[in-house]
């Protein structure tokens, strides 16, 4: 399958839930129909603001499911499946196509601290079991090790399907040194709302995005402008959005975007 380039402004989806803990279907629908009355380029189910490591493997391919159904081929569905465990990763990557969503997202392996050549055989592993694109998601603050980039460019050129990294190291030295490697058609997606401005400045592609769970439609705006060479209106938004996404990091993600 031909990689398609993601650019542009992508929600990583809150999983609302019940008081006892199951899955609020009719509440996640709904947000679904927001982001793309708002006009959303796109969707990541699951993920760390999803809150899958907390969710069960069933879980994950109903709140999949249901953001699959309600896109209804509108814009892209990235899921979230990835896991420090190889086997469970590929069965996680496997189900997220089988449930219809466009790509994966597959966080590095967290506190087994893997070599670079072992989150090469991890993602590697990944790619293999799927035909949809994988989006790489590096975030070492949560996963305790760095991909560094020779290992992302390893695997962006051995495996045709991985077709960009969400970076989320905070550093933005290695992010210009991602972009400015990679090979052609590979997205770079920040990881870090603060952090999207400039990583576009650098030559990134978009951001998936926690703030817009909460007004999607302004920061699409941002990023658009930003995308489009407008950056002095994109920095005027930025520095305008400054206090919320302040308010949207005062606690551990997801905290504060579900209170």
């Amino acid at each position: 399958m031909a990689n398609e380039k993601f650019r542009g402004t992508f929600t990583a989806l809150v999983t609302p839930m019940n008081d006892d803990l199951t899955i609020d279907e009719k509440t996640l629908g709904n947000l679904v129909d927001f982001q793309l009355q708002e006009g959303i380029d796109g969707l990541v189910p699951c993920g760390t603001t999803g809150e899958s490591p907390t969710i069960s493997p069933e879980e994950q391919k109903r709140i999949i499911s249901i953001v699959v159904e309600r896109v209804n081929g509108k814009i892209p569905v990235i899921a979230g499946a990835g896991t420090n465990n190889t086997k469970e990763a590929v069965k996680l990557a496997k189900a997220a196509q089988a449930a219809g969503a466009t790509g994966i997202l597959s966080v590095a392996p967290y506190y087994n601290k893997p070599t670079q050549e072992g989150f090469y055989r991890h993602f590697r592993a990944i790619a293999e079991a799927v035909d949809i694109p994988v989006i790489i998601y590096n975030i070492p603050g949560r996963t305790g090790k760095n991909i560094i980039p020779e290992t992302i460019f390893r695997l962006a050129t051995d495996c045709k399907n991985i077709a960009g990294v969400k970076e989320a190291s905070g550093n933005l030295e290695q992010i210009s040194e991602v972009i400015r490697g990679r090979p052609e058609g590979f997205s770079v997606l920040s990881g870090d709302d603060f952090l999207t401005l400039p990583l576009i400045a650098l030559g990134g592609d978009g951001v998936i995005s926690v703030i817009s769970n909460e007004i999607p439609k302004l920061f699409k705006e941002m990023v658009t402008l930003a995308l489009n060479g407008d950056f002095e209106k994109a920095r005027n938004l930025h520095h305008y959005l400054t206090p919320l996404l302040k308010v949207n990091f005062i606690e551990t993600n997801p905290i504060p975007v579900k209170t």
